[in-house]
């Protein structure tokens, strides 16, 4: 079976993790997130979401060391559960995650010009697209970049806050909205999976993989709480609760209006950064599944020259671009982050079947806390989920009940 070629180190997949979590999430979701738990609740629901993450991050982890091809837990699925499992967090994740980009890409249009949000959007997928069919090196090159203006523009932000920061004022958090909170923060660090689905192109997987993800990870929580802190500290729960743009708001209110375009300027260019390593993780997942004719198998193609699936990559392109035409953003953003929780449920599902029992207490919290945040979303998004989910459980059971010939399926799941 053709292979992609192994080109990334422990340096480019940190890049990568911090790229697809450093993101739209530190830019949008403390609104809404202290909306549901209030200022206190949401430093709560950030440590919840941070704990949460940790563990999974460290069940994907041991996985794609034991695992390291494209795929993710689409792989560990099939491998440690069966092939429904495995079938269920891929279809979660292309799903799901198509949908995300989607959302991020309307962002990045809202960001810069609402008026034209649409065709700013479409031009962000398209030009994304060619640098991940370039080559992921190049897509690890132009993450750095985008990654360094994105924590540039955090560190304005808090200089910014800094100069007008208040004692924190501690209220009475919301208990029925820490959950649902920790649940929108949750989606916020997914990222450090991109890390995973990129397995087959990291050299030394066994030692880059596991030392990658918790270390990406640990720098997003570092950030997430100063920011969070300090916006907090310069608005108080109300106002960030009510701001749209909460980081422009800070700018605002600590007396340097004018800065207020380069955090949206910031804010767009991280959510560039999320949207072009998600594109290349949702393209990598579809390769997996199309190697074992859960998809089709002609979505396995990879380039000659540029060792990329350049068949997959184009037809997310291709489905990003009809859902930025169509789809509404919060309904997009609502049922993926179902879908990632219950991917991440069953990564930790699957680590529970490797030895080692300290590790395994983290994979059992964190299956436990996927399903915790992921019924704590508000109900649309839940019944959203699981309907897309019931879809795609659909498939299978038809796809299983009418093989193709020659499926090679089997050869693939026993290499």
């Amino acid at each position: 079976m053709t292979t992609l070629e192994r080109r990334l180190g422990v340096g480019d997949a940190v890049v990568l993790g911090l790229g697809s979590m450093l993101g739209a999430g530190v830019f949008v979701v403390f609104g809404p997130a202290t909306a549901a738990a209030g200022g206190t609740g949401l430093l709560i629901a950030l440590a919840i979401a941070g704990v949460v993450a940790f563990c999974n991050a460290t069940s994907s982890a041991r996985l794609a060391a034991r695992y390291p091809e494209s795929g993710g837990t689409y792989v560990y699925g099939r491998e440690r559960l069966g092939e429904f499992a495995g079938y269920l967090a891929g279809w979660g994740f292309v799903v799901g995650k198509t949908a995300s980009c989607a959302a991020m890409a309307l962002t990045v249009g809202l960001y810069v010009a609402p008026a034209a949000a649409r065709p700013i959007a479409v031009a962000a997928v398209v030009a994304l697209t060619v640098v991940n069919l370039i080559g992921v090196t190049k897509t690890a090159r132009v993450t750095r970049w985008l990654v360094a203006v994105t924590l540039a523009v955090l560190v304005v932000v808090v200089a910014a806050g800094f100069t007008h920061a208040r004692p924190v004022p501690l209220d009475r958090p919301h208990p029925a909205g820490v959950l649902t909170a920790a649940g929108l923060l949750f989606f916020a660090f997914a990222g450090y999976a991109r890390i995973a689905t990129l397995g087959e192109e990291v050299r030394d997987p066994e030692r880059t993989i596991p030392r990658a993800v918790p270390v990406a990870l640990g720098i997003v929580l570092v950030v997430y709480a100063v920011v969070a802190v300090t916006a907090l500290a310069v608005l108080g729960a109300p106002r960030l609760a009510a701001a749209p743009a909460p980081l422009a708001a800070v700018v605002q209110a600590s007396g340097v209006p004018e800065l207020a375009w380069l955090v949206r300027a910031g804010a767009a260019v991280a959510v560039v950064g999320v949207l072009l390593a998600l594109l290349a993780g949702v393209a990598r997942t579809t390769l997996a599944m199309a190697r074992r004719r859960d998809l089709p198998a002609s979505l396995a193609a990879i380039h000659p020259t540029r060792r990329v699936p350049h068949r997959a990559q184009l037809l997310i392109c291709a489905v990003v671009v009809a859902l930025v035409a169509l789809a509404d953003v919060r309904g997009a953003i609502g049922f993926s982050s179902v879908t990632v929780l219950v991917y991440y449920a069953i990564a930790n599902a699957a680590a529970l079947t490797l030895p080692g029992r300290g590790r395994n207490v983290l994979a059992a919290f964190g299956l436990a806390g996927c399903v915790v945040l992921a019924g704590s979303l508000p109900w649309r998004s839940v019944v959203a989920g699981i309907a897309v989910l019931a879809v795609g459980a659909l498939w299978f059971v038809v796809r299983r009940s009418r093989p193709l010939s020659g499926d090679p399926g089997a050869a693939a799941h026993d290499a």
